[in-house]
Parts: C-alpha cells; structure tokens; sequence
C-alpha cells in the first residue's frame, strides 16, 4: 500500500499525530507498554474487528452500511459449534459456518441491490434476526472442546509470536488496498459512492458491485467469527455482541465519509492502530471496561461531525476569499 504523503496535510495528518501522542501517553503509563508481546497482544484483543472493518471499508465508501457484521459473526460461531456439537466433522462445521456468511451477506444484499431497500434498514433486521438465530442454535449453553487444532490457530504463534489471525489480517490488507486502489472494481466502489446516477450513466453495474460488496462483507465476518471462536476455545450466543461499533468507529475515524464517495485504506490503518492503542492504554491504566466503550463512542460521534466541520469552516473561507477578491476588483 503507498503511502501518500501529501495526505500529511489532512486527516491522515491529524490521525498520526494523535497516534504519536497516544503512544507517547502510553509509554509514561507503563514500562510494559512497548513490551513485544503486549504489542502483539493489543493486536489479538481485537483482531476480528479489525479484519472485518476492512469489508466495511469498501461498504461505507460504496454509501452503504451494515450492521449486521458482529451478528454474522456471532452467527458463524454458533454454526461451527452447533455442528461440531452434533457430530459433525470440524471440516464440515468450517465450511457451514462460512457458508452461513456467505447466505447472510447475499441476503443483505439481495434486498438492498436488486430491490433497493436502505441497506440500515436491511442491515439492522439482519443484526436481530442473525443474533436470534444463534441463540436460537446454541441457547444458553457454552459450547466448546475444540480439536487441538482448531484452538491453536487462535491461541498459539505460527510465525516466531504472531498468531494466525495477525498474519491474516495484513495479507487482506494488503489485497484490500490493491483491489481498492489499483482495480476496476475499487474504482467502481467509489463512483457509485459518489454517485448512483452517474454510475448508471457511466455503465457500471451497480446491482453487481453491491451484491459482492455485501457478500464480502458477510464471508469476512463469518472468517471473523471463526477466528473468534478460536481464540475463545468456546461459543455462545452473545458471541461478538456490540463489535459492531468498534468496526464502525474504524472505518469512520479513518476518514470514510459516512455519505460514501471518499476514504482510503491508509486512514482506516491509521485509526485501527490509533484506537488499538487507545485502549490498550487504558486497559494498562486500569480503566473499566464501560469506560472504554464509551470514550471508544465518543470517537464515533466525533469521526462523523469534524469531517463535516471542517467542510464548513472551509466552505465559509473560500467564500469570504470569494467576497473579498469581489470587493477589491470593484475598488
């Protein structure tokens, strides 16, 4: 992924700085800070939203939404466990349970591509009837006792201290970026987020693009949910319950306007790491839970409305610049 420097000057700018203090901040709090493991830890604590806020990258760019993600997840573990439960062979239950991500996302995408109901409104049934599913798959037990196997590809390093899932999340990353950057598909993503009329006129097949978008979007969450249930080494029904504002918050914070349209892959990086540390932060500082999720809330509110501040403030700028340019070719 290049980097583009010139972005410095914008809010990528803004997001490094703010990285650079938080860094700074958590280096006086702890001499463990900088610890390697606690570096690979703070990745691990949240390694499944962040593989899936890579998906809601391209959603978001494309002007869409889905919040069903964390219940997909949620959804795709309790299949795995289920069936495991039953009888069935591992194989099988990877396969079903990433299957089940795969249904979920064409499902979303259906109605919101082909019959053109507003992807929030899609998305947020999706949120509540995936999440009953799997309660209604597990109930109130705790299903686990995994193979061996399957447990270390959440729990054990595969490369020197990195686990499975890190190495996982930076080869998406690494493709998301070329797709989004340098493809015709990622150019697609981002005329129709820009504009929907403009991509019909141009030709681009709009039903297409949003059902695969979707389709992504639910096979990675279900790829997350597995990873998950990995690391756990257990499921149950609330499985990844409320991830779905943290992945938003990423996305957001990254620069990816909530409208579509703009963003990039660099910004959504920067503010994983940003927000990483962030918490990580405040766990070393023995902050609570509940006050995480809300600072973490904060975060949300404020990656939508600076965005739109700052279109203001620049637009009133220009038009006094404007003005004053009028005034003096009149003088």
């Amino acid at each position: 992924m290049r980097f583009n420097w010139q972005r410095l000057r914008s809010w990528e700018g803004l997001l490094l700085l703010l990285l650079i203090i938080v860094v700074i901040i958590n280096v006086i709090l702890s001499p463990f800070y900088l610890n390697l493991g606690n570096q690979i830890n703070l990745f691990q604590l949240s390694i499944e939203k962040i593989i899936v806020a890579l998906a809601m990258a391209f959603v978001i760019i494309n002007a869409e939404i889905d919040l069903s993600v964390a219940s997909v997840m949620g959804l795709s573990a309790c299949v795995l466990a289920y069936l495991f439960d039953q009888g069935y062979s591992m194989g099988v239950a990877i396969f079903a349970a990433l299957l089940s991500g795969v249904l979920c996302g064409a499902f979303n995408g259906f109605w919101i591509a082909y019959v053109r109901l507003p992807s929030l409104v899609v998305t947020l049934a999706g949120l509540i009837g995936y999440r009953g599913a799997a309660r209604i798959l597990v109930e109130d037990r705790s299903i686990g006792e995994f193979p061996d196997w399957f447990d270390a590809l959440g729990q054990q390093p595969l490369v020197g201290p990195i686990p499975v899932a890190i190495i996982i999340f930076f080869v998406l990353l690494i493709i998301s970026a070329v797709v989004l950057q340098r493809s015709m598909f990622g150019r697609y993503v981002y005329v129709i987020g820009n504009s929907l009329d403009v991509a019909r006129f141009s030709g681009v097949n709009v039903k297409r693009v949003k059902m695969t978008l979707f389709i992504i979007s639910g096979t990675t969450a279900a790829l997350a949910g597995l990873l998950l249930a990995a690391r756990l080494g257990a499921v149950r029904g609330n499985t990844a319950e409320g991830f779905e504002l943290d992945i938003i918050t990423m996305v957001l914070l990254g620069g990816v306007s909530i409208f579509g349209g703009t963003g990039s892959l660099t910004g959504v990086a920067l503010a994983i790491i940003l927000i990483l540390n962030l918490r990580n932060g405040m766990s070393l500082a023995n902050i609570t839970g509940n006050t995480q999720t809300g600072v973490i809330g904060a975060l949300l509110i404020l990656s939508v409305l600076v965005p739109n501040w700052t279109q203001i403030i620049n637009a009133r700028l220009k038009r006094r610049q404007f003005q004053r340019t009028q005034v003096q070719e009149g003088g």
